[in-house]
């Protein structure tokens, strides 16, 4: 089962600067979709979970079936706990087996996240598991007023919360958002570029759903390794279903549905690892 560390998956995207899609699922057919789908273009990927799901599905269910499904995967893969602010669960899942958290804590002033941040990454590296740190929240997109990019922490602040608490990659905001954009993003580049050349660690990309494919380049080309792909995945499988039953009125059959479902999030997961540049970048 070829379960590897996220910080290996990244830092060896990082270090040859390409993008590993993260993508959030949200049920046993997107996972192994998405696994699918990594497979066939012979690349590794990070799936992600919200805490959401994982609540959802149960702790122990979520890792069985992670277990199951990778156990014949030929591609580096990783598990990770997506925007965390929940330490009991961040303690749940480290424990079960997961290999990163994103330990959000983004609603707390910087220095208690800090404080908690190292406490995070001290108990994960007890499991051998990685941290994902960030300071400024993620707006949804239609919260967006246009100045995201000028409300953040200053470089100095991002050096300091990075090397204090060890955190293997960290999530600026950049002007991106959660959700999908009425138009195109404007993304502050140069703010990776400053915190990857003064930090030295990857950087992850959020709210990555609508960008286009020059913004990924860019931001791809100066650190952003992680590249988080969310909202994609909904639609391709809420929208898939829903033409399903338009074009099969009546058609009550649930494993059609599935096989329309899992066919749109496969081809969803190959856009974007293709996109990223990390299809063939498969090392086991």
């Amino acid at each position: 089962m070829p379960v590897v560390s996220t910080k290996s998956i990244l830092d060896r995207a990082f270090r040859e600067r390409y993008g590993v899609a993260a993508i959030n699922v949200v049920n046993d057919l997107t996972m192994e979709a998405v696994l699918a789908a990594a497979e066939e273009l012979r690349a590794p990927v990070i799936v992600q979970t919200s805490p959401k799901h994982v609540l959802l599905t149960g702790v122990d269910v979520m890792y069985a079936m992670w277990c199951e499904m990778t156990k014949h995967v030929s591609v580096p893969v990783a598990l990770h706990l997506d925007h965390c602010p929940d330490r009991k669960l961040i303690s749940e899942c480290l424990a079960q087996g997961w290999n990163s958290v994103l330990f959000d804590a983004s609603k707390l002033s910087v220095e208690e996240n800090k404080r908690q941040c190292i406490e995070v990454v001290a108990e994960a590296r007890q499991y051998g598991a990685d941290v994902e740190g960030e300071i400024e929240g993620f707006k949804r997109t239609e919260e967006m007023t246009g100045d995201e990019a000028e409300h953040v922490q200053s470089l100095e602040t991002v050096v300091d919360f990075v090397k204090s608490t060890g955190v293997d990659v960290f999530a600026p905001a950049i002007g991106n958002a959660h959700g999908t954009y009425k138009t195109t993003p404007h993304l502050d580049s140069q703010r990776v570029t400053d915190i990857v050349q003064a930090t030295g660690i990857p950087v992850a990309l959020h709210g990555g759903t609508g960008m286009t494919p020059e913004q990924f380049s860019d931001l791809i080309a100066r650190g952003c390794a992680k590249v988080n792909i969310s909202t994609a995945l909904k639609i391709a499988f809420m929208q898939s279903g829903y033409d399903f039953m338009t074009e099969h009125p009546g058609e009550y059959d649930p494993p059609q549905i599935f096989k329309a479902q899992r066919a749109a999030v496969m081809e969803m997961a190959k856009h974007h690892i293709q996109l990223f540049g990390s299809a063939g970048k498969a090392w086991t």
